[in-house]
């Protein structure tokens, strides 16, 4: 029904053009969700690097919303 609703707008002359499109769009997004996954990967092997050469620290969650919130206060001030 899509492919001739397609069809019927005008947009396409013929079910395979709007097939053809659909193809062409979805490979497209396959080519970006592989670049944002080697991406990812690529990051994950950094960070796993930085732990095993001890460049990672514990995490100190309250001192970081301090940090956030004195720079917050410090915006509103100016």
């Amino acid at each position: 029904k899509r492919v001739r609703d397609h069809v019927a707008s005008g947009l396409y002359g013929s079910a395979s053009e709007v097939i053809r499109e659909a193809l062409r769009l979805f490979e497209s997004v396959q080519e970006v969700q592989h670049a944002h996954l080697n991406a990812l990967k690529s990051d994950v092997a950094i960070g796993l690097a930085d732990v095993s050469a001890g460049r990672v620290a514990a995490l100190d969650a309250a001192a970081i919303k301090a940090q956030g919130r004195a720079i917050l206060r410090s915006r509103e001030a100016n």
